[in-house]
């Protein structure tokens, strides 16, 4: 009888439309009125509709649960069209009695049930199972891998426009759907995050496959006639932000190629920042990492508490004088440095004069002959220390240079000596103080040069 009785006083508050339109008013502006505002007409127009959904999905989770399921087990018998409530009891003989009363009680109050009172049988009605119907595609696409969140809106596009009834708000909730995709994805590209780069990009990817199934359906919806200028305002929008959406595959692959030009690699081990990151993400509780890895610091035990009272009153009574310094420091002599370009230049025009005397006639006793003799180049070099000797030898390369020669300078003469140096793969041992043994190499007159000097 409470049960009743409560459901008696909720059906008579719901069926009172002054009350309704108080309660209504109430949550607007005062110089405002409910009747102006197109969309409440819409909403109140739809009232038995929204009542339905509100009998279903008001109140905790646990009673709307129940409801759902005693609807969905007496909607899913195709084979009868009338249960009675004996037969309701046997379906669903897993549920209390008294919760049974109740939810078919609201059921029926509230027309997802219809009563038939000559038969005595229950009957799902045409609302409940349109109701039902909507829920379960929700569920079902819900279900599947639409990261995107496109497929249900696309579906109930395609299904309106299969029917002929499609509506500018069903392109709407799509459109909107589309741009909020469009800023998100734009967000990450902005972020220079790499692993919310590559999830939106799957996320893109996803919201493409969408894009090009719904595609035949723009394209049918703005070719049809019939369909009113809104309509075809909202579906060429849709196209719109789709070439937009499309369009954005150029920006992800410049922002991933700019991060992979920006990528920080550990040493020689292959390893990259992006690594260490997704192995640290892997890992639920990353304070584990650091078990058996940290050890206590050591304690400085040698120090008793006597010795450090003993340094505390040490340095407590000590005498310290400050010395205020004033005035400007004390000057100083400027330390002195050594030129040595002027021993390196000096060593150097030596060595330009040596090989110039060798380059002349004379010191070649056989230049008179058609093969004169070569000179050996240690015979040059030394004697000599072992670094005016490895200086002298490091300048012999430049000798027949075409770019130093045309150059000004003490290197630039020696390249234009008519010498050639003409080393070799083996070393000769000396009987020297200072160098062991030298690679074996020749100078020798060049002899066209020479002919051209002497001319």
């Amino acid at each position: 009888m409470t049960a009743h009785a409560t459901a008696s006083a909720a059906l008579a508050a719901e069926n009172n439309p002054n009350e309704q339109e108080q309660a209504l008013q109430a949550h607007f502006q005062p110089n405002v009125s409910v009747d102006e505002i197109e969309q409440v007409f819409h909403l109140k127009r739809a009232q038995p509709l929204l009542q339905v959904f509100t009998a279903l999905f008001h109140g905790g989770f646990e009673s709307v649960l129940v409801r759902l399921l005693v609807l969905r087990e007496l909607a899913n018998d195709a084979t009868v069209s009338a249960f009675s409530r004996a037969d309701i009891n046997t379906r669903l003989a897993y549920l209390l009695p008294e919760s049974l009363e109740t939810v078919l009680m609201r059921l029926r109050t509230n027309g997802l049930l219809a009563w038939d009172a000559q038969q005595g049988v229950y009957r799902v009605t045409p609302m409940a199972r349109n109701v039902l119907s909507s829920i379960d595609g929700l569920l079902t696409l819900g279900q599947q891998d639409d990261d995107a969140g496109m497929s249900f809106l696309l579906s109930q596009v395609a299904g309106a426009q299969a029917v002929g009834g499609v509506t500018s708000e069903q392109l709407q909730h799509l459109l909107g759907r589309l741009t909020d995709l469009t800023e998100e994805f734009r967000d990450a590209i902005a972020s220079g995050s790499e692993f919310q780069l590559r999830e939106s990009q799957a996320k893109w990817h996803t919201a493409c496959d969408w894009v090009e199934k719904g595609s035949e359906i723009l394209r049918a919806i703005t070719s049809d006639e019939n369909a009113d200028a809104a309509t075809h305002r909202a579906a060429q929008a849709i196209g719109r932000a789709q070439s937009s959406l499309l369009n954005m595959q150029g920006m992800f692959s410049r922002a991933l190629n700019q991060i992979e030009r920006q990528r920080v690699h550990l040493g020689q081990s292959g390893l990259s920042t992006t690594d260490i990151k997704r192995w640290l993400l892997a890992h639920q509780d990353l304070a584990s990492l650091a078990e058996d890895a940290i050890e206590q610091p050591v304690k400085p035990l040698f120090i008793t508490p006597a010795e450090m009272i003993d340094v505390a009153e040490t340095e407590l009574l000590a005498e310290r004088v400050a010395v205020a310094v004033s005035g400007l420091p004390s000057g100083e002599d400027a330390p002195l440095t050594v030129n040595e370009d002027q021993v390196m230049q000096r060593e150097l025009d030596d060595w330009l004069a040596r090989l110039s005397d060798f380059a002349t006639l004379n010191n070649f006793p056989s230049i008179a002959d058609e093969s004169p003799k070569d000179i050996k180049v240690h015979e040059a070099l030394l004697p000599a220390s072992f670094a005016v000797a490895s200086y002298r030898a490091s300048m012999l390369p430049l000798l027949g240079d075409e770019g130093e020669a045309s150059l000004q300078g003490a290197t630039a003469e020696l390249a234009r000596l008519p010498l050639q140096f003409a080393p070799t793969d083996m070393m000769v041992q000396l009987d020297d103080m200072e160098v062991a043994a030298m690679t074996l190499a020749n100078l020798s007159l060049d002899l066209k040069d020479n002919g051209k000097a002497a001319s």
